[in-house]
């Protein structure tokens, strides 16, 4: 008997995952593998997109060697999905399959002058109101735009249709599917989505902001559905046969099916480099007034569901700068012994806004800031005081949806690697005043786009079985008071106003 397996690749900012599931959603294999991140002048974040794809392909071989899934014909891979970090943009030579610069990651903001010339412009109102995004450095189409301009000859090779532009999700699964031979040149809506190049309710390429951010639709990757057959790995390839590559998700909406928020008001928190919150919205798009994102949730045969999202720039990232550029720690997990080792913060606030303010601010000239500072702070406190931040951006994020879509998630589901520090997931909930809720399988970025293209294949037949694999592995209530919480987060909004503004 034949005993099928998924595997999804997860294309993050900092590294790729190859999860392989079984069945019954429960994990037999992974492997990890981080890429460098570029940084040639101040607020420029770019990648190589080819060691990523490099690095996508290692990481599937040690995975399936890890689960057993080399020459047997009992245990196969029956079908791949793919998540990946979303706004970074790539343009690559249709023929050679060569990028024609560096990936632009979403962290970068080399395009802040050319943000604020079409908000002087007027057009912030209907670009909102055909994709659902504030004008911001965050998305694609700006980046695509600046190599467009910035590279000779770029731009008559993209309006010849010679070059591809798409975000990671679009390199690889070309590359899985042929590359230049062959390739399947595609996205899905919840990648699209982030591009500010689709309109959101039609779910399509809107002519007139092609035209407005110069983009050819000619380079563009054709949109499907977010499970589906797009193509076929190559035989010589790490998972040795034609294994269909059926599931395309956005990093965060891969999170939202993989902890099965299949129901409107359903909302989970991804503590990686940045912090994401997406609380399920239903089958319609819900216009945020409060700073938040309106996307597309996920796209499946079965179902198609929007959501609001609070976009966080700086989370883990705040503690990666402790440890490496302030030498304050050695590694990330030491943060939740060293936070411990003090009762509280000292006064001490950390707005951790390098790339500036995302939501609900949506302030591109914020900057990083600590207040509170006395001769009493120390390692310990400021240490603390970075955990708070993480969690006191994501009341922020909660605040503003409450606003928007009318109700309080009952419960935030918690996911990413900063989620497995203990104490950060206590104060969460303390800043909350709700239960965070941790998942048995961290990787639910992963396990989503693991599910989207079993979806397709059959291996699952529905949503509702996605909800019967999740199973908690912890859940943290609130130990603090409300007038505790209420005046630590009084405090973190001084400390915001004194970080915003400071790029004139």
């Amino acid at each position: 008997m034949t005993v099928p397996y998924v595997a999804a690749i997860d294309q993050g900012t900092t590294g790729t995952r190859c999860l392989v599931v079984d069945e019954a959603g429960r994990v037999a294999a992974s492997a990890y593998a981080e890429h460098a991140q570029l940084t040639p002048h101040p607020g420029w974040v770019e990648h190589d997109a080819e060691e990523i794809r490099d690095t996508a392909l290692r990481v599937a071989r040690e995975a399936l060697d890890r689960a057993g899934l080399t020459g047997s014909a009992s245990r196969r891979v029956a079908a791949i999905g793919v998540a990946n970090q979303r706004e970074t943009a790539v343009l690559w030579d249709r023929r050679t399959g060569r990028p024609v610069y560096r990936a632009i990651v979403w962290q970068d903001t080399r395009t802040r002058a050319a943000c604020q010339a079409l908000i002087d412009r007027g057009l912030q109102p209907l670009i909102r109101s055909r994709t659902g995004l504030p004008v911001a450095t965050y998305f694609s189409a700006l980046k695509a735009a600046w190599m467009l301009e910035h590279v000779p000859g770029a731009r008559a090779h993209a309006e010849r249709g010679d070059l591809c532009f798409g975000t990671i999700d679009s390199w690889l699964i070309w590359w899985l599917t042929g590359g230049p031979d062959g390739g399947a040149h595609v996205t899905d809506p919840t990648n699209a989505s982030r591009t500010q190049l689709m309109n959101l309710r039609a779910r399509e390429w809107d002519p007139e902001l092609l035209a407005l951010f110069g983009i050819p639709a000619a380079c563009l990757p054709e949109i499907r559905l977010s499970s589906e057959r797009y193509g076929e790995t190559r035989p010589d390839g790490p998972f040795g046969a034609g294994v269909p590559v059926c599931g395309d998700l956005g990093d965060q909406q891969a999170a939202l099916v993989g902890q099965a928020c299949t129901s409107p008001g359903d909302a989970k928190n991804t503590y990686g480099t940045g912090c994401f919150l997406l609380q399920h919205t239903g089958p319609d798009p819900v216009e945020s007034r409060s700073g938040l994102l309106a996307t597309v949730g996920y796209a499946l045969p079965q179902a198609t569901a929007y959501a609001l999202e609070g976009s966080i720039a700086i989370a883990g990232a705040a503690v990666q700068w402790l440890r490496d550029n302030l030498g304050l720690i050695r590694s990330a997990a030491e943060t939740e012994a060293v936070a411990a080792s003090v009762a509280d913060s000292g006064g001490v606030y950390f707005v951790p806004a390098f790339s500036g303010l995302f939501a609900p601010y949506w302030d591109m000239a914020a900057r990083g800031t600590i207040v509170g500072l006395t001769r009493y702070a120390t390692r310990a406190h400021l240490v603390r005081a970075t955990l708070e931040a993480i969690c006191y951006q994501t009341r922020d994020v909660v605040e503003a949806m409450a606003r928007d879509a009318g109700r309080r998630p009952s419960a935030l589901r918690a996911d990413g690697g900063a989620s497995r520090n203990d104490l950060l997931m206590q104060l969460q909930s303390d800043v909350l005043g709700i239960p965070v809720v941790r998942p048995a399988v961290s990787e639910t970025t992963a396990l989503g786009a693991a599910y989207a293209a079993g979806l397709a294949q059959g291996i699952w037949d529905s949503l509702g079985a996605v909800v019967r694999d999740r199973a908690a592995d912890r859940t943290f209530t609130p130990r603090a008071s409300e007038a505790q919480r209420d005046a630590g987060y009084a405090e973190w909004k001084r400390a915001v106003e004194r970080a915003r503004g400071w790029i004139v």
